[in-house]
């Protein structure tokens, strides 16, 4: 049996830097908490202060960037840029105010020119809070290394 294939460790900085400098990452606060090939795990807090629909729940906006974070560093992995082609979310419960959240997002299938992504968001009790299936093109250009 083959051991998995690994990611590039310049490849790997390369994006966690970029995370840390990303504007909208800073804003919600995001972190990367885990990035391997084909994988990522972004935590962030959902603070009602600044993510909060009109009716005082969690923006689906404010979900949506979260996984856009772990889709879009997951989809970066194999050094290559990947664009998003289709994103397709769904709500499941809203967060309670100061509850930690976690996206996940996992390649599932990968070709020369596209990869899909299975992501999933959940609280600190494991509740599910919204599913994601979504799908990169695969440019072929490099990521910027500029370490």
């Amino acid at each position: 049996m083959q051991p998995a294939e690994a990611i590039d460790p310049q490849i790997k900085e390369a994006i966690c830097q970029a995370v840390e400098k990303e504007p909208l990452a800073r804003s919600y606060d995001m972190r990367l908490v885990d990035l391997e090939l084909g994988y990522s795990r972004v935590e962030m807090v959902y603070d009602p202060g600044s993510m909060a629909n009109m009716y005082g729940r969690a923006h689906g906006g404010a979900i949506f960037a979260l996984i856009d974070q772990a889709f879009e560093t997951a989809s970066q992995t194999r050094g290559t840029i990947a664009v998003a082609l289709n994103m397709n979310v769904t709500y499941i419960s809203s967060p309670a105010a100061a509850t930690t959240m976690w996206a996940e997002a996992r390649e599932i299938s990968c070709t020369r020119k596209t990869a899909t992504f299975d992501i999933k968001v959940t609280d600190e009790k494991q509740d599910l809070i919204a599913v994601c299936q979504a799908v990169v093109y695969r440019t072929g250009k490099p990521i910027d290394l500029g370490l």
